[in-house]
């Protein structure tokens, strides 16, 4: 892990968190799975209504710990174990984020993403 991290702050998790969302439903598509695409979307467009409703958390205390390139996916890998590596890989981060935050429906959010990912 890196001794700055980059996700050091409720908006940069939750920006992290909707992009990862994108290119995963980009990646379902391309691999031809449209129920884990569009479910991807929706988690997507759950997390920015969440983050749209808490704007005012997004300057609060630092988050420390966390680092984007520990939860690096690989999105030209489409089989089908590329696709568990890629969903654990999202659930770890979900589940590494949520106890980090201090709004507790944030926390929800990534909880129930995080879970999505586990199946």
């Amino acid at each position: 892990m890196s001794a700055q991290s980059d996700l050091n702050s409720f908006g940069a998790i939750f920006a992290f968190a909707i992009d990862l969302e994108s290119r995963l439903r980009d990646y379902y598509t391309a691999a031809g799975d449209p129920g884990k695409a569009a479910d991807a979307d929706k988690r997507r467009t759950t997390l920015e209504r969440v983050r749209r409703e808490n704007v005012t958390e997004i300057k609060l205390e630092p988050i420390e710990g966390l680092d984007s390139a520990d939860f690096a996916v690989d999105l030209a890998e489409p089989s089908a174990e590329g696709m568990a590596k890629n969903a654990a890989i999202a659930a770890r981060f979900y589940e590494s984020a949520a106890p980090k935050l201090n709004v507790r429906e944030a926390q929800r959010a990534l909880e129930r993403a995080g879970r999505a990912h586990r199946g």
